[in-house]
């Protein structure tokens, strides 16, 4: 059993250059919206290098790690490109994130 984390981040990275108009995100959106313990996704896209990532909320580890290991290395794998991911401990950050009026708290 994984550890019990209430709050869960994912951060993701594709290795390439893209002008963000260009990336298909409203068909990546509805497959985003069928993962299950996903409960919010921010798009990012590198100023001046045109990566293309995300900042993801779930539910608990169990369903941040599937989506780490299991579900973002195969969009990646669609791009034909490498990627980076990172899962975060949203709970040890609480206090630090509320009095900084983050909106994910």
């Amino acid at each position: 059993m994984s550890q019990q984390i209430k709050k869960v981040f994912v951060y993701t990275e594709l290795q390439f250059s893209i002008p963000f108009d260009q990336v298909p995100w409203k068909e990546i959106n509805a497959n985003l919206l069928t993962i299950d313990g996903l409960i919010r996704k921010t798009w990012l896209s590198g100023v001046g290098s045109n990566s293309v990532g995300g900042f993801y909320e779930f539910e608990n580890l169990d369903k941040a790690q599937h989506f780490a290991w299991h579900i973002f290395p195969s969009e990646a794998k669609n791009f034909g490109v490498s990627f980076m991911t990172k899962i975060f401990n949203g709970d040890i950050t609480t206090e630090a994130s509320i009095e900084m009026k983050s909106p994910h708290y």
